[in-house]
């Protein structure tokens, strides 16, 4: 029996078969955890609601983040200049922590729709939560904002791009404090 190819390249290699059943796996989870709850797939209950799995999820993707934050700081506010190299794979990678973060809380949350409901129509501004809801999205943006000059040279918008530039001391700074923000808000949280 012949093996699936596409255009002449073998399709069932070990790498696509495990990644396969991986998703095949995180598909099944996700539809009972949207269908019968999260105690169906983490065994959490009213008693104990959060357990490890707020630590992992919301961490994990903090402290994958955090690297963006220090690289920037150390760059941009301590003027060590020889890790600029470093800053747009570390804003890329906060980025794309940050991301998995708010992925982690749609999780969490249940009713990812509801996500932006706290910020937009029911401000709990007292809440540490809402603090730190408010904050990442910021954050995020920022993150984006800060990371889209690598897209606009790939494309080669000068233009956008040199807006963007003369801004970026702005958004580095910005960042700086969101992050700050929301990470000591999140000790209190813990």
């Amino acid at each position: 029996m012949a093996q699936p190819t596409l255009r002449g390249k073998t399709v069932l290699t070990p790498f696509n078969v495990i990644s396969g059943i991986i998703l095949l796996i995180g598909g099944i989870i996700t539809i009972l955890r949207f269908t019968k709850g999260l105690g169906a797939v983490t065994n959490l209950d009213d008693n104990n609601p959060w357990g490890i799995w707020i630590g992992f999820d919301l961490l994990c993707g903090v402290a994958l983040a955090a690297g963006g934050y220090v690289t920037c700081a150390t760059c941009y506010i301590f003027g060590l200049k020889k890790f600029k190299c470093a800053v747009r794979p570390a804003i890329l990678t906060a980025f794309l922590g940050y991301a998995l973060v708010v992925l982690a809380l749609s999780y969490d949350v249940g009713r990812p729709w509801r996500l932006p409901y706290p910020i937009f129509f029911s401000q709990g501004t007292s809440s540490i939560l809402f603090e730190v809801a408010l904050c990442v999205m910021l954050y995020l943006s920022v993150l984006f904002l800060e990371f889209i000059p690598a897209a606009f040279e790939w494309l080669d918008w000068k233009r956008a791009r040199y807006i963007i530039g003369k801004i970026s001391m702005v958004l580095v700074i910005f960042g700086i404090i969101l992050s700050t923000l929301h990470q000591s808000s999140l000790g209190a949280l813990f």
